[in-house]
């Protein structure tokens, strides 16, 4: 059963800005004041965040906290990248085994899971990896590396009852403002947003990023706490 985890308040869910590559529009992303923004390091995707400038991510605003994301990656090649960047987030989005997941979080890395979701079986597949991250991705099911630009079922989310908290994301659009709230459960910290806010692939559209963020942000009950969730006791 789920301990110690109540429905989340409003103010508290975070907003990850995912798949950024571009300098220019990275700035002007990070203006729209999101609490963690993505970098994909993986040559399969038009994302690939790989040779961006390092103090292009040093030097976002201490509220936006960059997250390294990974598929399938070699230590060494994760380590190089964090060392190269200063990301003290990661997003491991392969088949990252718990023993994995667990060697980085014990070199104090915050860990982020994916969790590719279908049926109830892939969300009970979680307890797996208790203790071993800090967060989980619950992203859509795609037969491909990386996400589908497509929900899954959120009422699955009521088959979750672990203790970790995790990002929703798959799909999310700038019309789901009103899903998402309804989709609030206990353990859901934030949400993950990417393709659906796009120009071109990489290049996140800041007139929607602005109405989306209002618009969810309209269901603040209080101003956006400054710890992350991750560290919350």
């Amino acid at each position: 059963m789920m301990k110690n985890m109540e429905k989340p308040r409003h103010s508290d869910m975070a907003i990850k800005i995912c798949g950024m590559k571009d300098p220019d529009n990275i700035k002007a992303v990070s203006l729209l004041t999101p609490m963690l923004m993505g970098f994909i390091f993986y040559d399969k995707t038009p994302r690939n965040a790989a040779g961006l400038d390092a103090d292009i991510i040093k030097s976002l605003p201490e509220y936006v906290r960059p997250v390294a994301v990974f598929v399938n990656a070699s230590r060494d090649f994760i380590r190089e990248n964090i060392a190269k960047y200063g990301f003290k987030i990661i997003q491991l989005h392969g088949n990252e085994t718990p023993d994995e997941c667990r060697y980085w979080k014990d070199h104090g890395v915050t860990v982020f899971k994916a969790i590719p979701v279908g049926n109830r079986e892939d969300i009970a597949r979680t307890v797996t990896y208790e203790g071993s991250v800090d967060a989980f991705l619950f992203d859509t099911r795609s037969e491909k590396a990386g996400g589908s630009g497509k929900h899954f079922d959120w009422t699955l989310l009521d088959e979750y009852t672990g203790n970790t908290p995790y990002l929703l994301s798959g799909g999310i659009s700038p019309d789901d403002v009103d899903d998402i709230i309804a989709a609030m459960r206990p353990g859901m910290a934030g949400i993950d947003i990417n393709s659906r806010f796009e120009i071109a692939p990489g290049m996140k559209d800041p007139r929607l990023l602005t109405h989306f963020i209002l618009s969810l942000r309209r269901y603040n009950e209080d101003e956006q706490i400054a710890k992350p969730f991750w560290e919350k006791a």
